[in-house]
């Protein structure tokens, strides 16, 4: 009994020491993988600041903003919600907290919905729910392009101005930090007053300058119909790249958890180990000594 014991023991080690190899493997690979997704997400968030503030800096120079960019300029009937999840798992709750964000928006939405899916997870989960899917971008989100941002949010856009949708909302994965990412809900369209809050302090910051007009060429619409289009396909690219850091980064943090979990492991099954070798060769040194004992 005390030796199979000890050999469902070593299988078992073997086992879980075959796991903690490729746990330890996958956390090694998700780091660099987050490294560089963090470098992209970097550099694409400086070039998400500029577009945000031009825009705001026409919210605080005029009123001729465009009526159809503003809350409130149409009855909202049909709503386009953009997901972004991931084509894999082993991530911890990362795809669970993106859906179950995704699925409560929709239930709360009193109008007609529509999706556009990044990410096969988000796409097999609402195709299996019978949800309408109008587009879908099914590569790693780490491999995104612009062009494909570009691709993903143009007849979005389009849809939007020619009034077949009458909002647009972003959920998504935003990075916190390497140890916390939560889930974002944001409305691209129509601009609302809290989309552009620091519009007030560089209003401010403006007043406390010397004054002077400032004019848009050819005019403020067409300013404004330039940078709408620019301000969706960065939001929507710097979402994915966003998202793919957190990913990773929720990757990284589940494997090292699992990794940690199996070498816990590891030591509990070498002292269960130990101990079954310790009680076998007690019994056998006993048996030894009964034997001696029997035969005088």
């Amino acid at each position: 009994m005390a030796s199979n014991n000890m050999q469902d023991i070593k299988r078992r080690i073997k086992s879980v020491n075959s796991t903690e190899h490729i746990t330890n493997a996958m956390k090694l690979v998700s780091s660099a993988k987050l490294r560089k997704a963090k470098a992209t997400f970097d550099k694409t968030t400086e070039y998400f600041h500029f577009i945000t503030e031009s825009i705001e800096e026409i919210f605080s120079n005029t009123k001729e903003v465009p009526s159809r960019y503003i809350e409130g300029s149409r009855e909202v009937k049909k709503t386009c919600y953009i997901v972004v999840a991931s084509n894999k798992g082993l991530c911890g709750s990362f795809n669970s907290n993106i859906l179950k964000e995704a699925t409560q928006n929709i239930a709360q939405d009193p109008g007609d919905v529509v999706l556009v899916t990044i990410g096969s997870r988000v796409k097999e989960y609402f195709t299996k729910r019978g949800k309408e899917i109008i587009g879908t971008y099914l590569e790693a989100p780490e491999l995104i392009t612009f062009e494909d941002a570009v691709a993903i949010g143009g007849p979005v856009l389009k849809m939007y101005e020619d009034g077949e949708l009458d909002r647009i909302v972003l959920i998504y994965t935003s990075f916190v930090n390497n140890l916390e990412q939560k889930v974002t809900t944001m409305q691209l369209l129509p601009f609302n007053s809290e989309q552009f809050a620091s519009a007030g302090d560089i209003q401010t910051e403006i007043a406390s300058k010397p004054q002077k007009p400032v004019e848009y060429e050819p005019s403020t619409e067409a300013v404004f119909n330039y940078l709408v289009p620019k301000y969706l396909e960065i939001v929507l690219y710097g979402a994915v790249i966003e998202s793919a850091t957190c990913e990773h980064a929720a990757r990284r943090m589940a494997m090292e958890s699992a990794t940690d979990n199996a070498r816990d492991m590891l030591d509990r099954l070498s002292l269960f180990y130990n101990r079954a070798r310790q009680a076998a060769i007690t019994n056998e040194i006993i048996e030894v000594v009964s034997g001696t004992q029997a035969q005088n």
